[in-house]
């Protein structure tokens, strides 16, 4: 599987050589001619945008200064997830065309990768990462079939098939209880990817690493929020009847 993903990646590289010149003589003092994206973060870009049919776009990223050496590059000084969010573009520019995605990762060599989650994209549930490594374990000993998970220091996020909030209201109100340290990304969110550096510090990683050519195969929401909720019910930062 990874043969062929490197060949089609590779065919993907070739088409866009000709666009990259394009996109540092574009006049913009942020795209510097001698800017060159980071490799891998470029080839997961194009991975997710051309091979998985993904919506990608580029996180605000880091500036200088702050309490731990870096602050985000938004201009909100207290930002609670710095560098790890949509900020110019926003969130509606998210696309699966190769050429946008390699024009901006030229652009900007070290952006966050972001998934648009919802509408025929992915969606997600995360939780903290003692309270989801729980989780996997119980779903694994169920048998139960499992999709990507991605992972930082502090949370993972298992990748599920899109739902739509209607959907979701129903299921979280028919729960007595809902952790607050359980969330959700549907429709109108995102959610960092590998190999991105995580908001407070780390890298996000693949704990379960997408496998496949084509379309990924992904559980229903249903599947895997009950686990989930049972294994979070211990988690730091209580919770609520609605915490989504």
């Amino acid at each position: 599987m990874r043969e062929i993903l490197g060949r089609r990646l590779q065919r993907l590289r070739n088409r866009l050589k000709t666009l990259r010149p394009a996109a540092v003589q574009s006049g913009d003092p942020a795209s510097p001619a001698s800017a060159s994206p980071d490799p891998s973060l470029l080839d997961t870009a194009l991975t997710c945008a051309s091979v998985w049919q993904w919506p990608v776009l580029p996180g605000v990223g880091r500036a200088g200064g702050g309490p731990d050496g870096a602050r985000c590059a938004c201009p909100d000084p207290d930002c609670p997830v710095p560098g790890a969010h949509p900020f110019d573009p926003g969130l509606l520019a998210a696309t699966t065309d190769p050429r946008m995605v390699a024009w901006w990762w030229t652009r900007r060599p070290g952006a966050p990768l972001l998934l648009a989650t919802g509408g025929s994209a992915p969606c997600a549930v995360s939780l903290p990462a003692a309270a989801a490594a729980r989780a996997v374990v119980r779903l694994d000993a169920q048998g139960m079939r499992l999709g990507p998970i991605a992972a930082t220091p502090t949370r993972w996020s298992l990748l599920v098939a899109p739902y739509s909030l209607e959907r979701l209201g129903e299921l979280l109100y028919a729960k007595d209880h809902v952790p607050s340290a359980l969330r959700f990304h549907g429709e109108g969110g995102y959610l960092l990817l590998p190999p991105s550096p995580a908001s407070g510090g780390g890298q996000v990683r693949w704990e379960r690493e997408p496998a496949g050519t084509g379309s990924l195969w992904l559980p229903e929401v249903e599947a895997v929020v009950d686990a989930l909720v049972e294994a979070s019910s211990g988690a730091s930062g209580g919770g609520s009847r609605l915490a989504y």
